[in-house]
């Protein structure tokens, strides 16, 4: 599956768009699966360290506990009020790490004094979606493994 390095390689504008949208706000949107399939919310900061997307939950959280049992997952940028510069949505499979070596890199100096869960994020789907130049419109740019970039313009 790809990585975000994959992503924005193939897809090296949108990249940016989505990478600024991620950027804007410290705290995403983060959709896991319950165990009886319903969606669950969460608050997630992301974390973009050597060409791959992360998150971090604390020890045992529900949606750490979602994404071992069923590893898909959406993620929100967060928006802000028109006419801004729109918003990132991502969607595809955490994989959990639980090398030391590999979340001390990651995570840094911003380890929590306990046990933590690290997920490094792959993906199935990226879009940004944001105003067409003349602003009565909005144009959705996707990108998906398969299908490389489409734009859709809705008025």
């Amino acid at each position: 599956m790809p990585t975000w390095s994959d992503f924005a390689a193939a897809a090296p504008q949108l990249a940016a768009q989505v990478r600024e949208r991620l950027d804007a706000h410290t705290h995403k949107t983060l959709a896991t699966l319950r165990r009886d399939g319903s969606p669950r919310i969460s608050g997630s900061e992301t974390i973009l360290h050597d060409g791959e997307l992360w998150i971090g939950s604390m020890w045992e959280a529900r949606k750490a506990r979602d994404l071992q049992r069923d590893p898909r997952f959406a993620l929100h940028s967060g928006s802000d009020e028109p006419p801004a510069l729109g918003d990132a949505k991502l969607a595809g499979r955490a994989e959990e790490i639980v090398d030391p070596a590999v979340i001390d890199r990651v995570i840094g100096d911003h380890k929590p004094p306990g046990p933590a869960h690290l997920f490094r994020l792959d993906l199935d789907e990226v879009s940004h979606l944001g105003l067409n130049a003349t602003g009565d419109g909005i144009v959705i740019t996707v990108w998906t493994p398969d299908g490389g970039v489409r734009t859709i313009e809705r008025r």
